[in-house]
This record gives structure tokens, sequence and C-alpha cells, in this order.
């Protein structure tokens, strides 16, 4: 490890830990800890959703997916960048206006039932600890290869710099890591797109027309079909980007953290532009990699391609700017996983400990108390998790994280808003549906067995060619909340004008 990133590296960790340490002056109660007080602006949270929403997997994950497979990797920036208008115009304004800490409080608003309750909250958990466990091996995976420490060693660094920033700053550190973050990601990104278009002479169309020689793929390299010849597959996949987002609680979770509906779809608006630059700016990232360092030396270094982004750095700005991208990888890392771990401890102090057993008598210290146990326990599962699943084949975790997020979360949270008909059998219904569904489907998909040894987790045939089962599950999870609601002879109707009223106008 050279100096100059070492410098970097405490410089960041330094930074954050003195953001925390200012929140945790600010944060004296349950709602300051969940949602920052509701004090965000529209632009400062942007930026936060922003820096929650492109994790390791966006800045690394996605250039490489580019570099080696062309257009095929660039299904992820749209997916990922089309995600938002379903956000911005189905689900921020309602969920603002419905909702408090959490998706469990928005559902409640219309079915003040526990068993709800506690199944949104079983869901958000299990997307939680997915999406951890894919982020805290990657982190190991990577802080290995760029620092030269040992797997475990860098998995608990994350964990207990992650722990630290939720269990003393809450949601008002957490928010502000995410917006440095971001700042830092987008600047990094911007100079090596300029340094790569520079090396084109800034005419992107001789960069197209010179990237048909320069990687193995030929011609084809701008074309479909590299990596995924499946096209019931690809449309999967995009399923799950696309509706997936909507239903992630780290994300939803973002909207309470501001003081009305309309700061909410400002903090869209400007998500959308930080996410959109990002992700258009990714071809850079991508077609940088593929010219200046080779896929060959891109899979040398890691063979899913999740070193192309520093590599390139490197070959184009020396070790100074690799450092640079590393420490941004590093900072990216943290904001993620903290946001993950305050969702889930929401998920747990709020709904199921506040709500469910405490049955809402609970004071604000017990509250607060209870959010910072809570983010212990999530924390600490979630590191055992990681360093067990050091050799595994993570990557489908994320994905199977929106795939749920789209296949139970997304149709209840649709009905609650927009069908009268909808009552707690169909909610509960819908979810567990969606959920059962998407697990059940990923288990005998080829992500976990296939006949190859080391491919999957389990060496045998997979049942289902999908490695995405989002265009099953999903439509799965609709049709449960569906069939739930007409064949209970529950009706739920009476508060159903009192919450269009809420979602529509904010009116209490």
């Amino acid at each position: 490890m050279s100096m100059v990133a070492f410098v970097l590296f405490v410089l960041i960790v330094g930074m954050t830990l003195v953001i925390t340490y200012w929140a945790a002056k600010r944060t004296k109660t349950a709602s300051e800890f969940y949602t920052a007080g509701g004090g965000l602006t529209g632009w400062q949270n942007g930026l936060a959703i922003a820096g929650d929403y492109l994790s390791a997997a966006s800045f690394l994950g996605i250039a490489g997916a580019i570099a080696l497979n062309g257009f095929d990797g660039f299904f992820f920036s749209i997916g990922y960048l089309v995600a938002y208008l379903v956000v911005l115009y189905i689900v921020a304004e309602p969920l603002r206006n419905l909702g408090r800490y959490t998706i469990a409080d928005m559902i409640n608003a219309r079915f003040d039932e526990k068993k709800i309750r506690g199944t949104a909250a079983l869901s958000t958990i299990t997307i939680v600890i997915f999406y951890m466990i894919a982020q805290l091996v990657g982190a190991g995976a990577l802080i290995q290869l760029l620092l030269g420490i040992d797997y475990w060693v860098a998995v608990l660094i994350v964990g207990v710099m992650m722990t630290i920033y939720v269990l003393f700053g809450g949601m008002t550190a957490t928010s502000w890591v995410q917006i440095i973050k971001a700042c830092l990601l987008m600047l990094g990104t911007v100079v090596i797109s300029f340094l790569v278009l520079a090396k084109f002479d800034f005419n992107i169309f001789n960069m197209f027309k010179e990237m048909k020689t320069l990687t193995p793929h030929g011609e084809n390299y701008l074309n479909p079909g590299i990596k995924y010849q499946n096209p019931l597959d690809t449309i999967s996949m995009m399923a799950a980007l696309v509706l997936g987002t909507a239903g992630l609680p780290h994300i939803l979770m973002r909207f309470f953290t501001v003081k009305d509906a309309k700061t909410a779809r400002s903090s869209v608006v400007t998500a959308t532009w930080v996410v959109g630059i990002f992700y258009i700016l990714t071809i850079f990232l991508g077609f940088g990699a593929a010219a200046f360092v080779g896929s060959q030396d891109i899979i040398s270094a890691n063979a899913a391609g999740n070193m192309a982004a520093p590599l390139l750095a490197k070959a184009l700005g020396g070790d100074f700017l690799m450092s640079f991208v590393s420490a941004v990888a590093f900072a990216t890392i943290l904001a993620v996983v903290a946001g993950l771990v305050l969702s889930g401890a929401s998920a747990f102090a709020h709904d199921i400990y506040g709500q469910i057993i405490k049955k809402g008598k609970v004071t604000e210290k017990q509250q607060m108390l209870a959010a910072r146990y809570a983010s212990i326990g999530v924390s600490i599962f979630s590191i055992i998790l990681a360093l067990f699943a050091q050799k595994m084949n993570v990557a489908f975790l994320v994905s199977l994280a929106f795939c749920v997020a789209a296949s139970a979360n997304l149709p209840v949270i649709i009905y609650t808003i927009y069908w009268k008909r909808f009552n707690t059998t169909g909610a509960v219904t819908g979810m567990l549906t969606g959920l059962i569904s998407a697990l059940v489907l990923v288990a005998v998909s080829p992500n976990v067995l296939n006949p190859e040894p080391g491919v999957a987790i389990f060496v045998g045939e997979p049942l289902l060619a999908l490695t995405n089962p989002a265009i099953i599950s999903i439509p799965a999870g609709f049709i449960g909340g569906i069939i739930g609601t007409l064949v209970s002879h529950k009706r739920d109707e009476k508060r159903y004008a009192e919450v269009m009223v809420k979602a529509n106008t904010g009116v209490k």
C-alpha cells in the first residue's frame, strides 16, 4: 500500500468520524435518529439518495461490466436510471405523506394491523441482509486487493465504521457521509471521463468508432448479446432493476428525512440528475478500461472486472488518481452499508419492538435504546455472515434484493395507495407471495445450482433457467395481493378516502 493511498484513506475516515461526532450532538430523539428530524433540504436529500444508491456495485461493477461485455454491461446503467422515474411518479409523494419512519408506517396508515407491520418488517430485514452481505463481501475483497490486508480485517474495519456512524450519528451522520461520498464519487468519475475523452481527442463519435477494434469482441462489443443471450432473462433482470428501487427500504426511508412531499419530489429530481449523469459517464469508464487497460489485465486483477475503474485511474493518472479512486470506493461502501444498517435497525426497533411488542407505548429513551441495540445486532449478524461468505458467489444477492423489493414491497405500496377494495389479507398475502416466490425461485436458479463446480453455491442442475426470477415473482406478488383481497370477506374501505387525501395533499 502506497503512502498516498494510506493518507487518502485516513483523511476520508477522519472526515466521516468528525461528521459523526457533530451529528451525535444533534441526535437526541427517535425522529432525529431515524429521519434526521425531517430537516434535510431537497438538494441535500437528493445528494444523499444518490450517495445511498450509487454503491460499489455501480462504481466498480458497472465499469467492469461495460469494459468486459460492452453494451450488455450498460443494461445495468439503464435499469438503475429508469428506476427513478417509477420512484418519482408513483411512490415518492404518497410515501412521504403517509409514512413516518418505515414502509410499514405507510401501509399501516390504511391498515392498522400488527401482522401487516410484522410482514413488512420481515421483508425489509430480508432485503437489508441480502444487500448487506453482498456489500460487505465486496468490500472485503476490494479493500484486500487495494490495501493488501486480510479479508476478515477489511470486513471488520467496514463493519465497525458503519456501526459507529449509525450508533452515534443516526440518520444525520449517515446522510452527510452519503452526501460527501456522492460529491467525491462524481468528482472522480468526471475527472476520469475527461481524461478518457481526451485520449480520443474529445470526439465521442471517434471513440465509438475506435472501440469496434480495441476489444476481442470486435464490432459485437457495441451490440447486445455478449453476456445476456437469453432475451427473457434480460427482461427479467431489467424488471427487477427498474421496479426494485421503488421497494428498497434504505432508499424509501430517505423520503422521511424531508419536511413535506414537495421537498421529497425535489429530492428525487436532484437524485435523478446526479444518478443520470453518473450512469452516462460509466460509458467512458467502461470504454476507457477496455481500451487503455485491456480485458486480460482487468480479469487477472479480478475475474468479475471490479478493478476496472481503479486500474483505469492508474493508467491515466498514476498512483495518486488510483489512490483517490480507491479511497472513494471505500467511502462508497461505508455510505451504503450505513444506510442499510439504519433501515434494518428501524424495522427491528420501530416496527417490531416499538409497535408490535410494546404496542406503541414506548418512551423516547426506550426507542432510542432499542434502535441502537438493533443497529449493533444488524451489524454483528451481517459481519458474521460476510466472514463465512468470503468464497461464495454473492453477486446475485444484490439483484435478489431488488427482486424481493419489487415482488414483495412494490405491489402492496401501489395497492395501498390506489386500490379501494384492497384489504389486510391482500396486503399480507401479497408481501408473503412476492417474498417467498423470489426466494424459492432463486434457490433453484443457476446462481445457486450449477453443474460446473465453483460456479454457483451448490453443484447440480438448476430447475429454473432464469438468473433473476423477477419476471415471475413480481406478477406473483401483484396476483397474491389480488387473490388475498378477493377471497377475504373483510372490508377495509372506510379509511381509503382518508388515505387518498393524505397521500395526495399531505393533510393530516
